[in-house]
């Protein structure tokens, strides 16, 4: 593509008498070679993009300083990157509107116009499928299942029994929702089943990532909020929800009956116990583990979590306990000394 074309997709005029200069692919700040379009938005990445190799990059529209390489400077560099990306990436292959003469489909299910079946698909017995949706390969739709208008499911997903689904979502692959929920209770030395009857209620634009589980409701709904995003090998327990719009990063787990709120962030690998709130637009830094209640708009890290100003302070402290040691050492020798 010429620069002009991709300056006029980020929303800027290309510098003059470079706008036919060519662009022939988009690569990281390290990796860009002659040729690339690149992207910088995160200061701590500066010195890479002093040094890199790329013939143009998308910067913020600060940035003041002038480089050997063509700078277009927007206001929001990864999101002009994104659509920059997509200008160069192959056209994706639209999926085959009809079902594979190897999917399983229930007589009472009710399949939408234009949609997809891929091979070895199953949908069962009362299942709706709305229009526009793409099932794809070895996909699981179970009984009485209801999927909305141009969802997505890639191969290997599973949805049990009774599940609602809104409309655009998307179902990366081994995502499973409505699978049981953790519930036992022990009787004479076992671990007896305890039945989990409820559903799990899923809202317009969310995404599940890759392996990711939701588990049904022990009773009622588990419930995940419209617009949410929730990333790859998440565990969400029975009961749970998650208000509009959070994001749910890798490897978090969620035990049940928990409620999230909306336009939360809880980064990867957080655990938070069961029966406790979280508030809107709180903040869980990575790895932290949580048993109680966070206000709304906080900033928590830690296990156990803690607010961040704290935790850094503790830190702090923690870090000066050697010099702290060596010098009550010192404290000790000077009163024995003084003693002899």
């Amino acid at each position: 593509m010429r620069l002009h074309e991709l300056a006029s997709l980020a929303g800027v005029v290309a510098p003059k008498g470079l706008e036919e200069l060519e662009i022939t692919g988009v690569a990281s700040l390290q990796e860009a070679r002659p040729g690339d379009i690149t992207f910088f938005g995160n200061p701590r990445y500066l010195s890479q993009l002093r040094v890199s190799k790329a013939s143009a990059a998308i910067v913020p529209a600060d940035f003041a300083e002038e480089l050997g390489l063509i700078l277009l400077r927007v206001e929001n560099p990864a999101a002009v990157f994104a659509v920059v990306v997509a200008a160069f990436a192959p056209q994706e292959v639209p999926p085959h509107v009809g079902i594979h003469h190897s999917a399983s489909v229930a007589a009472s299910a009710r399949i939408g116009d234009g949609v997809s079946v891929g091979p070895l698909a199953v949908i069962e017995e009362g299942a709706e499928i709305g229009d526009g949706s793409v099932i794809g390969s070895g996909c699981l739709i179970g009984r009485d299942v209801r999927l909305g208008k141009n969802c997505h499911l890639y191969p290997g997903a599973i949805i049990r029994e009774r599940c609602i689904l809104g409309e655009r979502v998307i179902l990366q692959p081994g995502a499973v929702i409505g699978s049981c929920g953790f519930g036992y209770e022990l009787k004479e030395g076992r671990h007896v089943k305890i039945p989990q009857t409820g559903i799990v209620e899923i809202g317009d634009d969310v995404e599940v990532g890759a392996n990711t589980t939701i588990d049904r409701a022990r009773f009622g709904r588990t419930v995940i909020g419209e617009g949410s995003k929730i990333d790859n090998l998440v565990q969400i327990a029975h009961n749970v929800q998650i208000g509009a719009h959070s994001i749910l990063c890798s490897q978090v787990g969620i035990a049940g009956s928990t409620r999230v709120g909306s336009y939360v962030t809880l980064a990867g690998q957080v655990g938070l116990a069961g029966h406790i709130e979280i508030g809107d637009k709180a903040v869980i830094g990575a790895q932290s583990g949580l048993s109680k209640n966070v206000p709304p708009e906080s900033f928590v890290i830690g296990a156990p979590a803690k607010p961040i100003k704290e935790w850094k302070q503790s830190n702090f402290y923690i870090s000066q306990l050697g010099k702290l040691y060596e010098r009550v050492r010192e404290l000790e020798e000077e009163v024995k000394n003084s003693k002899s």
